[in-house]
């Protein structure tokens, strides 16, 4: 089987970035805009909230190596899918929780996840599910964000402790794939 393809919004591309390119299996993430209206938003206009589009990450990975379920309760232990409209402090559309699958097949696997997930959380799940219309790569500089800045104050403050949290939560998953 080759490698798949998904789209994941959880808030700040750079935390959903640094969190998911640590994965065995992940084979190439890059940041991007999806989700709107607009043709090809620009980082600016995007942080406006006029676009309609989301900070997201597409994923590509070999399903061999990582599943979509895997790659699900990763990212839904990563971010607060019950937060409308924001993480943490960064507040508006453009951080809201959003899955953008590409066929029928990961439909079926992210709408049989949720229901699964949400016993987790006493607040329902707000996380948006649609199919992918067109993704934006973001500019280059985004690209890495947390490892090409590691004395960024936001890197430090929010970026580490949601990869902290996934390995707390994830240490035996990470430890038999031989990440540390």
């Amino acid at each position: 089987m080759g490698n798949e393809t998904i789209i994941f919004g959880g808030g700040c591309f750079w935390c959903t970035e640094a969190v998911f390119e640590m994965l065995k299996g992940v084979t190439g993430t890059e940041p991007g805009y999806a989700g709107g209206s607009v043709a090809n938003p620009t980082y600016e206009k995007v942080c406006e909230g006029t676009t309609g589009h989301a900070e997201v990450l597409r994923i590509q990975y070999n399903p061999d190596v990582i599943s979509l379920d895997k790659l699900l309760e990763i990212f839904f232990a990563m971010h607060d899918p019950t937060q409308l409209n924001r993480q943490g402090a960064d507040v508006g559309t453009q951080y809201r929780s959003i899955i953008l699958f590409n066929n029928g097949d990961q439909r079926e696997v992210i709408e049989r996840a949720i229901p699964k997930i949400q016993k987790e959380y006493d607040k329902p799940i707000v996380t948006e599910v649609k199919r992918l219309d067109k993704f934006y790569p973001a500019e280059g500089y985004h690209r890495n964000y947390y490892d090409n800045n590691p004395f960024n104050p936001y890197c430090s403050l929010v970026i580490g402790p949601k990869i902290a949290k996934v390995k707390k939560k994830f240490a035996e998953y990470l430890k038999a794939q031989k990440i540390s």
